[in-house]
């Protein structure tokens, strides 16, 4: 008596649909559905109508809605008996989400590439946030993604709308001008532009995109070296600026010191030849300083000053050999 039961269906619905299906088709242990049917779209909900293998409407709309169809309780099961109770009146309804999918997750799985527009060095950048979104085009989103698939989950599109993110970030960044400073301080400015460019993706898809939101950036070891390196410059040009010299000036002044480090006279004299390329240059406090350190008297010194002016050219080395041995000769 199941085929009776069937034909006399008179109300369709989708009853308790679970909320991470997006999408899922309408079964009674059978296609054959009963002329004058009453299908039921509650809140939230749409249904495509397939009959005889092609879309025929679209209800977007809750409501009550009457279906009509080739097949009449009875005569066509009676009728189609010797075809195993199959009628050629095939009809499928498939009920889908149209309320919001909210606080979706998103985030680049891949690195974002650009130029930074300010500092000219290559930025790879890393994103994620969350977003909500809703189906606005039931058949597109059944002919292009479902396909006839039975039940089609949340999760199942989340991927694919994952994947479409990267290219649209990267034209932006690309386009928009935002140094790597910027990103953080506007991202709901960053967001709602973004916003517009990925709408269009999400519409291909049967979707509006709402509520686009950046929740958080980083950046890779490269980029972060590279930031660092420019942090570190820009502290250092302040603390010279704050000293009354120039950034050029405190370059030398370090490299006076890393050369007084090495041992040996040929450390001492690079460090001379430094501070005598750099004389005048320099505060009058800084040079009194340098000249302290290193009294006239001393024979490192002299030793040093002898150096540096061998390493100029300005001895032969008979001269700077005779000169260095009677001012050891004196120790």
């Amino acid at each position: 008596m199941s085929f009776i039961v069937r034909q006399l269906r008179s109300v369709i619905q989708w009853e308790d649909p679970d909320p991470e299906v997006l999408f899922q088709c309408w079964t009674d242990n059978g296609d054959e559905i009963k002329n004058a049917s009453k299908l039921i779209v509650g809140p939230g909900q749409g249904c495509v109508f397939v009959y005889e293998g092609r879309v025929e409407a679209v209800y977007s709309q809750e409501g009550l809605y009457e279906i009509k169809t080739a097949n009449i309780p009875f005569f066509t099961t009676l009728r189609k008996f010797m075809q195993a109770f199959k009628s050629e009146h095939k009809v499928g309804i498939y009920f889908y989400r149209t309320a919001k999918l909210l606080n979706l997750k998103w985030g680049t799985e891949s690195l974002i590439k650009y130029e930074d527009p300010q500092y000219k060095f290559p930025v790879g950048l890393r994103a994620f946030g969350n977003y909500s979104m809703r189906i606005v085009d039931g058949r597109g989103f059944f002919l292009q993604v479902v396909g006839g698939a039975q039940v089609f989950r949340v999760e199942s599109i989340r991927e694919p709308i994952n994947a479409r993110l990267v290219q649209p970030l990267t034209d932006f960044f690309a386009e928009a001008g935002y140094t790597y400073t910027q990103i953080d301080p506007n991202r709901e400015e960053i967001a709602a532009a973004l916003s517009d460019k990925l709408k269009q993706e999400f519409t291909k898809l049967g979707f509006l995109l709402e509520d686009f939101r950046i929740q958080g950036t980083s950046f890779d070891e490269d980029t972060m070296r590279r930031i660092n390196r420019i942090a570190d410059i820009s502290a250092e040009a302040q603390a010279a600026s704050a000293a009354g010299v120039s950034y050029a000036q405190l370059q030398q002044l370090a490299a006076l010191r890393d050369a007084a480090k090495n041992p040996g006279a040929g450390g001492v004299g690079m460090a001379m030849a430094v501070g005598m390329g750099m004389a005048g240059a320099v505060a009058p406090q800084v040079a009194g300083a340098a000249a302290a350190a290193a009294p006239p008297d001393d024979a490192a010194a002299k030793l040093a000053k002898l150096k540096a002016l061998y390493d100029q050219k300005l001895i032969t080395q008979a001269e700077y050999e005779a000169k260095k041995r009677e001012i050891l000769a004196q120790l």
